[in-house]
């Protein structure tokens, strides 16, 4: 099966522990509501609030996030097993972060045999 990147995208800064009971309830199902879709999440993670973020471009390493021109920041990612893409985004639609941020599907690369 296909791998696909997800990246969860909040409203800076983010804070992971920031989770409402509701929110929390939404994660919950998520997982149930993936494998409905026949796919699998592989492994996510959180990451600490953006304001703890390094971004390193060439030899110059500044405080903050990699993302010149957002409102929203990356918060975590995982990577998720569907069928085709089309399962990929249907199940990044049912993401809770869909409801005040947004997430990105994303192919993973695969390299050619040889």
């Amino acid at each position: 099966m296909a791998q696909y990147g997800i990246f969860v995208y909040s409203p800076a800064p983010a804070d992971p522990m920031a989770l409402t009971p509701e929110y929390v309830e939404l994660l919950e199902r998520h997982a149930t509501e993936v494998e409905e879709l026949g796919g699998r999440i592989v492994t996510g993670f959180a990451f600490e609030p953006s304001t703890t973020a390094l971004s390193v471009r060439g030899d110059v390493v500044t405080d903050g996030t990699a993302l010149t021109s957002a409102t929203d920041v990356i918060s975590g990612f995982f990577v998720l097993e569907a069928p085709d893409l089309d399962t990929a985004v249907r199940i990044g639609k049912l993401n809770p972060a869909t409801r005040d941020g947004g997430v990105e599907v994303r192919p993973l690369f695969v390299p050619p045999a040889g």
